[in-house]
């Protein structure tokens, strides 16, 4: 991968902050014409520094704002039974986020739901089907203080 320099990092933060500009309004921002743009957005998706565009869509929009952070630890450490288990999280649609992590658990799911009581649906019906979870422990957000979705550039 080629270094990026200081118009690729301008291209990526003014991405990050609103990818829904043009060619042109991105050709403005970082003063070149925009044939040298377009080829630069295309070589940084070709080289894996954009991964996608999405559209953050609010979760109390849709009535479900109610965040929590699950632990899970597993049963056991088998690969047979982590595999099962990312499987399983894979198909349960209140799971928007997945996390493998050390320490004193092995999964971290952000999970949105409607309020305290489909939260509750959601962990004795779609978590205890899941067969490889040995325990969970839940933190609810009371509110959202930062999220950027993008890392510091």
């Amino acid at each position: 991968m080629e270094a990026l320099d200081e118009t690729d990092l301008l291209l990526l933060r003014t991405l990050c902050n609103n990818s829904k500009y043009t060619i042109k309004e991105l050709a403005s921002v970082v003063n070149l014409s925009p044939s040298p743009v377009f080829e630069r957005v295309k070589r940084l998706e070709n080289e894996g520094y954009i991964k996608k565009y999405i559209a953050l869509i609010d979760p109390e929009k849709f009535n479900n704002g109610f965040m929590v952070f699950c632990n899970i630890k597993l049963k056991q450490h088998d690969r047979n039974i982590g595999h099962r288990f990312v499987a399983d999280i894979m198909n349960i649609n209140e799971v928007v986020e997945c996390y493998n992590v050390s320490g004193d658990y092995d999964f971290i799911l952000k999970v949105f739901a409607k309020d305290m009581k489909h939260y509750q649906d959601f962990v004795f019906n779609k978590l205890g089907s899941v067969g490889s979870i040995g325990s969970t422990h839940s933190t609810f957000v009371m509110a959202e203080i930062k999220n950027l979705h993008n890392i510091h550039l």
